[in-house]
């Protein structure tokens, strides 16, 4: 590993850990209502905002009861988007007259979206019109973040509260994490992407002249406007030239920012953050990998502080930090490795060379190794899905590093909200564990862990493995799954294994060898985001309302504290654990028989 990239991955931490503590404080003050430097300028935002839904922000919501408000509201929005893909035709903002979207294409983005997946099995700037990105998939990537942000502020009060029979109220937590926290911020990042090249603009489509001619092959079409077929039932093929080029245009810089920001990663255009205009220089890569774990990060702050013990949230920041430094070094030397056949096959000067300089496929020359495996390591980390590489390019132990990062649970910073929420769980079964050892109740944060909350993270922790799984299994056994495959053998398998732990852990990043808008993967996977999603909350809340009516039991000598070294590997091998028991097998079939394969150079 080159000084180089040290530079570059350490920068980015340092920057990245000093920016969680201001951010994180902040955002405990707005998720308790207090007043900050932004309530003068968007407080009567706020207000209008409860008066006009009729909301009463004051008013307390026991579990159930804010359970079932963030529910129907994210099932409210599923709704809107698919109606807003099937009718795009006939809306307005739709300059390349696109039609609507397939029944079960319209589906799967529609969960993909509402659940904070953003899978995507089309391309963005020939299947969704201006409005669609703007009105449907923008606004989702708002609210669904929120929504994660809101679910964590209920069950961190589970913690902080005493005796009480309520956990908050989601409207509240929903409008204050969107306006205060997602809204400035997502301004502030979409300017900086302007200034680098972003494209943010309702103008249409333009036409570009080529330098060279570019040869291609359509079908042909008869008289009624249809593919003629030969006698094999083929399209009859004719070769043509063109030097003109179509250059989709849009409102990308806006739903960038967001996307990043909010742990949504859904592209405006197909090849996501890789193209040049969503992603243009150097700076605009690294502010918006940055922005990836940004808030995940300052988060665990915001914990700290609003459970009294700023520890607490250091604590499961380390514990996050240590894995993901880990992960990066293994993906960065995974990759810069390159591929060792190369310089087997052949004894031209070319090879080696391709050989000894890393692995460059799939990747952007403006970006480069590391900041490829690092965006990788990133993107999966976060429940995030965007890319500014092919993931399904890279080495075997390179592309294991993503999938794994998304089956251990995306809680390595995770989703905004839903990350740390879901490592709040380890931490239930980490301390639980610990007590185990000495024989007798486990406590966390001065409330007794018991029956009830060990059994609810249980089902927290173990439904996305099921979901991965058994989708998996399912996929590989049909037709309809086994069509989707662009490759055979174990890179075919890993494709598969991939897209089930990206829609089960609702991250949305693909091995794009996996040919996944089908019937078949459209429906499945938008069950498997929908099982990952909200199956999760609703255990989550539970927990919440379980801990915020117990009352608060003074350390003993038996009390494990949860802000130090000690702690932070218990919670560590918890995390490892259950990811390598659980998918270790599974990677045997995928990523690590290729890694061997390739040793051998088969």
């Amino acid at each position: 590993m080159t000084s180089n990239i040290l530079i570059q991955c350490g920068f980015y931490l340092v920057v990245l850990l000093a920016l969680a503590k201001p951010l994180g404080e902040f955002f405990a003050r707005v998720l308790a209502g207090e007043r900050t430097f932004l309530t003068p300028a968007l407080g009567w935002l706020e207000r209008l905002t409860y008066k006009a839904s009729g909301v009463d922000p004051q008013r307390e919501m026991c579990w159930t009861e804010y359970a079932v408000a963030a529910l129907l509201f994210n099932f409210a929005g599923l709704l809107v988007l698919y109606a807003l893909q099937r009718f795009q035709g006939f809306l307005p903002l739709n300059p390349a007259d696109l039609g609507a979207v397939s029944a079960d294409s319209s589906w799967n983005t529609a969960v993909s979206f509402a659940t904070n997946t953003n899978w995507q099995g089309y391309g963005g700037e020939s299947t969704m019109s201006y409005l669609t990105q703007m009105l449907g998939l923008a606004v989702q990537n708002f609210v669904s973040a929120a929504t994660g942000i809101a679910v964590l502020a209920a069950l961190i009060r589970g913690f902080a509260r005493k005796q009480a029979g309520t956990i908050g109220n989601f409207w509240a937590d929903l409008t204050r994490s969107t306006l205060y926290i997602l809204l400035p911020l997502s301004l502030i990042l979409a300017l900086a992407l302007v200034s680098q090249g972003v494209v943010q603009t309702f103008g249409p489509y333009v036409k570009a002249q080529t330098v060279e001619k570019v040869e291609y092959e359509e079908p042909r079409k008869g008289a009624d406007d249809k593919p003629l077929m030969d006698k094999d039932g083929k399209p009859v093929m004719e070769k043509k030239t063109t030097q003109e080029q179509i250059l989709p245009l849009g409102p990308a810089a806006s739903q960038v920012a967001v996307k990043q920001l909010g742990t949504n990663g859904g592209g405006f255009f197909n090849v996501n953050s890789a193209h040049p205009f969503e992603n243009a220089t150097p700076l605009s890569n690294f502010l918006e990998l940055l922005s990836i774990l940004l808030i995940g990060g300052a988060l665990c702050i915001t914990f700290g502080r609003m459970v009294g013990d700023l520890r607490q949230g250091w604590a499961i920041l380390a514990a996050m930090t240590i894995v993901f430094v880990g992960l990066i070094a293994v993906a960065v030397i995974s990759e810069q490795s390159g591929n060792p056949i190369l310089a087997q096959a052949g004894a031209d000067a070319q090879a080696s060379a391709l050989s000894s300089g890393g692995n460059m496929e799939g990747k952007e020359v403006r970006f480069g190794i590391a900041n490829s495996a690092l965006w990788a390591t990133a993107t999966t980390a976060a429940s995030n899905g965007s890319v500014n590489s092919m993931h399904d390019s890279f080495t075997p132990l390179g592309g294991l590093v993503p999938m794994w990062n998304m089956q251990l649970g995306e809680v390595i910073f995770g989703g905004v909200g839903s990350g740390l929420y879901g490592m709040l769980m380890f931490a239930l079964i980490a301390v639980f564990i610990a007590g185990l050892m000495i024989g007798r109740t486990p406590e966390y944060l001065g409330k007794k862990i018991e029956a009830f909350e060990v059994k609810m993270a249980s089902v927290a922790i173990l439904l996305p493995p099921l979901v991965v799984l058994v989708g998996t299994a399912i996929a590989v056994l049909v037709e309809p799954g086994k069509a989707g495959v662009a490759n055979p053998g174990a890179h075919g398998f890993s494709e598969i294994l991939y897209g089930f732990s990206s829609a089960g852990n609702n991250n949305g990043s693909a091995f794009a060898g996996l040919g996944a808008n089908s019937p078949f993967y459209n429906t499945a996977l938008g069950f498997a985001m929908l099982f990952a999603r909200y199956w999760l909350i609703v255990p989550v809340l539970a927990i919440a309302g379980s801990l915020a009516a117990k009352k608060t039991v003074a350390a003993g000598p038996g009390t494990l504290p949860t802000h130090g070294l000690l702690f932070i590997v218990l919670l560590i091998g918890t995390v490892l654990i259950v990811g390598a028991l659980t998918f270790v097998p599974a990677l045997a079939l995928g990523p690590i028989v290729e890694h061997l394969q390739m040793l051998a150079a088969k």
